[in-house]
């Protein structure tokens, strides 16, 4: 249901409030872009530990100690369906700058009840870590048919594996800690955040890309609905629509299977919007034709696996549309206030 006007003022009013606490995160803390891809996690687990963020994202590590000693976190969320850590397009880079850190945090986030919390994590000695990637890399190549390659670049840890094979025990967090430097900004931001999934009726918007999804959602009036729904949003007249946000003018389609085709296919369009995640503003949103989206994305898979013929093959089934080919997918700019 889309908001209506009393709602509409409520939610902008708190809007206003999450970016001032964003522009305050940046200006104390160098880190900016709280809201997104699960960044609030991270800033979860770093208040726990008595961490400090390290500004950035994908390349750098995520916090250090008081010492300087950096370390590397991964989170899974009870509600999750996964229920281990993934390492996503990794390379020998990557495993051999594990070795670097103090530790990596493989943490447990119990989100079954508000505010969600850390509730037990388990500690990997850099080089430690670096060495298991490394070892069930080619365990699990070893287990594949001969001349497989492990195009993902993509491998999991579960919670028993760490415990069995490193011989490591789970740290269990008894009480928040609340003398945490982050404490008293996460409790605003959790607040604010409930106020609004109670306005809008969207769940976790903190999680993944929803936060942007639920501002482009409040200008074209739909409904957003949850990761499981298998659509992204619904409008009054039931009609749903895949919705893809970014920070430029290129959207990222990822993993796209055949039965993804298949899905996009089905809705009623495909939305392309632009934000400003610095200023939490929608910049420019274009609507596109499904049937002319499935038809470029094909294209350019097909493009990108001949060029990959000679490498391997593709890592990743993985192309992204650029301002270039809004036109070709007939995409129509959407007027919005």
């Amino acid at each position: 249901m889309a908001a209506n006007s009393v709602q509409k003022i409520r939610l902008k009013k708190l809007l206003l409030e999450l970016k001032k606490i964003q522009d305050f995160f940046l200006e104390k803390y160098g880190v900016n872009d709280i809201y997104s891809n699960s960044k609030i996690f991270e800033i979860l687990i770093a208040n726990e530990l008595n961490h400090i963020l390290i500004p950035g994202h994908s390349g750098s590590k995520d916090a250090k100690d008081e010492n300087g000693k950096e370390f590397e976190y991964k989170h899974f969320k009870e509600t999750s369906g996964n229920h281990s850590w993934t390492f996503n397009d990794y390379s020998d880079t990557t495993i051999e700058g594990l070795k670097n850190i103090k530790s990596a945090i493989f943490a447990h986030i119990d989100d079954t009840s508000f505010p969600p919390k850390l509730d037990w994590y388990i500690s990997v000695d850099g080089k430690a870590c670096s060495d298991y990637l490394k070892y069930r890399t080619e365990e699990l190549l070893e287990r594949k048919p001969k001349g497989h390659v492990n195009k993902r670049k993509m491998i999991n840890f579960s919670a028993v594996q760490l415990e069995t094979d490193l011989k490591l025990s789970k740290t269990t967090i008894m009480e928040v800690n609340k003398t945490g430097l982050y404490y008293n900004w996460l409790i605003k931001i959790y607040d604010i955040a409930n106020q609004i999934e109670k306005i809008t009726g969207v769940t976790q918007i903190l999680t993944s890309n929803k936060f942007w999804e639920l501002l482009v959602s409040l200008k074209l009036e739909h409904q957003v609905l949850s990761e499981q729904a298998g659509h992204d949003a619904v409008d009054d007249e039931g009609n749903f629509y895949e919705y893809k946000v970014s920070k430029t003018f290129s959207w990222n389609f990822q993993d796209i299977s055949e039965n993804v085709l298949n899905k996009y296919e089905k809705e009623k369009a495909v939305i392309l919007a632009v934000v400003d995640k610095e200023n939490m503003k929608v910049i420019k949103i274009f609507e596109a034709n499904p049937h002319e989206v499935v038809k470029k994305l094909k294209e350019k898979l097909g493009d990108k696996a001949e060029r990959y013929a000679q490498k391997g093959g593709l890592r990743r089934l993985q192309v992204s549309l650029s301002k270039g080919d809004l036109e070709e997918i007939n995409a129509k700019e959407i007027s919005f206030s």
